[in-house]
């Protein structure tokens, strides 16, 4: 990828793999520190939060433009797909499962919603595993809400429902098993 290919304009929104989906609201010229530094000025309403990020550190920091339509798809169809739980202890799943958000991978950022999805009549969730499926989800949300232009509440409530719909057949397995 060069500098080039990943130009945003004002207005485009943009993933920040730490922070999610922002939009680029203004390119900065500053001096910093004695050296000239073009910026992109990002804002996440949801945190509230306005980010500068140097335009030379863009790749290196992996921000890029919003998945394409083949790969929403693929991480709707991930939400879809038996969830993988690994037998490994809760620390380390947790990690993994923090690290699949930060990455900003779609697909990944789908398999970790997928795999703490709980149905209403599955078992409770530790305060843990619902604050990162929380995150993930949220994270898939506005990625999508911002790719079918519709608000992260109407995004949520589409990915819960193809959850819903998928999750119960792979618990009845589980149980008959």
């Amino acid at each position: 990828m060069t500098a080039k290919a990943d130009a945003f304009d004002v207005g485009d929104y943009v993933v920040y793999p730490k922070h999610g989906v922002g939009r680029v609201i203004e390119l900065q010229n500053e001096e910093i520190a004695g050296m000239q530094l073009e910026l992109y000025v990002l804002r996440f309403e949801k945190e509230r939060m306005t980010l500068r990020v140097p335009v030379n550190k863009v790749e290196s920091i992996g921000m890029r433009k919003l998945s394409s339509d083949k790969t929403l798809k693929e991480a709707l169809d991930t939400l879809t797909q038996k969830p993988r739980v690994k037998r490994t202890m809760w620390s380390r799943r947790a990690q993994e499962y923090e690290a699949k958000i930060n990455s900003g991978d779609l697909v990944s950022i789908a398999e970790v919603t997928r795999d703490l999805f709980r149905a209403d009549d599955q078992p409770e969730q530790s305060y843990s595993e619902r604050q990162i499926f929380e995150a993930a989800s949220s994270r898939l949300a506005r990625e999508l809400a911002a790719m079918e232009k519709t608000d992260e509440k109407a995004a949520l409530g589409k990915i819960l429902v193809i959850l819903n719909e998928h999750a119960p057949k792979y618990y009845e397995n589980a149980e008959t098993a």
